[in-house]
């Protein structure tokens, strides 16, 4: 079932607001096309996401809040890069240093066009033309990305893109997870579970400076599964330069797999992770602070929720030995990531 309401408007443009619920009733997305945005994920009427309420606190959507991030997601240093011999200049959105999520609009304040398929198991098909030029990135580029709820509790996310020219296309999605609830308060109880051996770590400025290193006998170690609040704790240099995490993990193994688990603590919902990509941020809401413009009336606070955010690796433009993410002209971007809930 696929219910839709006009949510509000920008840019003299409206945004409408989809809400995909499955057949059994058990998980609904409520998604804005404004940025792409979740807005809402209920498992069994708990809502798992962090969101605000109106358009107008959308278009100052601070956080990224559930947001598809693109043309690039993450980082890229300098905010500028070398293609074919030619240099290319990006906004630095990012405290005057980097490039952030594709620049100061990007996909995330863009207002997506939508196509529903109804069914059981429901979909919700945006598009975005994204010209030559735009934000300093090269490329006529024709995105889709289809959002699906599934029988067996799946938020699946497809993405797919081509471009006229090479280009960069890295996309995510950019939802904050709190399991026990949106509004319960912090997430530093979750235990969480990531398959990945190898992270990168970061310089001060948050981007990686090239090294990949092993996770063993670190707080990066989430291999058996780790509370969340005993990484911050940790007494270990990127830990404490970020306030949590805030950082890539180089996943295991290779095409579509579990990569995640998360657990609630209170609420004992538990949310299996996949991706078909070589690595994922984990960010731990690290810079939210005393939010007050938020979701029914809730006041969010520093490590609310934390993100998993699927991509290939920041700052992958000046580090070549990374996976890239130029893409040919008339190569498919195609890519597939999903939350399962237990």
């Amino acid at each position: 079932m696929i219910k839709k309401r006009l949510f509000g408007n920008t840019d003299c443009k409206e945004v409408f607001a989809y809400e995909l619920i499955n057949d059994k009733g058990t998980l609904s997305a409520e998604i804005i096309t404004y940025g792409g945005i979740v807005r809402t994920l209920k498992y069994k009427g708990v809502d798992v996401v962090l969101g605000r309420d109106t358009m107008e606190e959308y278009e100052n959507n601070k956080g990224y809040y559930g947001a598809l991030v693109g043309r690039n997601s993450n980082r890229i240093f300098g905010g500028k890069f070398v293609l074919n011999g030619k240099e290319y200049s990006l906004e630095k959105n990012d405290n005057g240093i980097c490039n952030l999520h594709g620049g100061v609009k990007g996909y995330s304040h863009s207002v997506w066009n939508a196509k529903e398929i109804d069914g059981n198991e429901p979909s919700l098909v945006l598009s975005l033309f994204d010209p030559d030029g735009n934000e300093g990135f090269p490329g006529n580029v024709n995105v889709t990305v289809t959002y699906t709820v599934t029988n067996d509790n799946q938020l699946k996310i497809h993405y797919e893109a081509e471009s006229d020219a090479d280009t960069v296309i890295n996309l995510t999605n950019h939802s904050y997870f709190n399991l026990n609830g949106h509004a319960s308060g912090s997430a530093q109880n979750h235990t969480l579970t990531i398959a990945a051996s190898f992270y990168t770590p970061n310089t001060k400025d948050c981007y990686p400076y090239g090294e990949i290193l092993s996770v063993e006998n670190t707080p990066f170690d989430f291999r058996k599964g780790k509370v969340l609040k005993d990484g911050f704790a940790a007494d270990f240099e990127q830990i404490k330069m970020f306030g949590g995490y805030d950082h890539n993990f180089v996943l295991d193994g290779t095409g579509y797999r579990k990569y995640a688990v998360a657990k609630g603590d209170v609420s004992g919902i538990i949310m299996e992770c996949y991706t078909d990509l070589p690595g994922v941020q984990l960010y731990t809401g690290n810079g939210i602070e005393n939010e007050r413009v938020c979701k029914d009336g809730a006041v969010y606070d520093t490590h609310q929720a934390f993100c998993l955010e699927t991509q290939k690796f920041p700052n992958a433009t000046n580090l070549p030995f990374f996976p890239s993410i130029f893409v040919k002209k008339g190569e498919k971007y195609n890519t597939v990531s999903a939350y399962k809930f237990i």
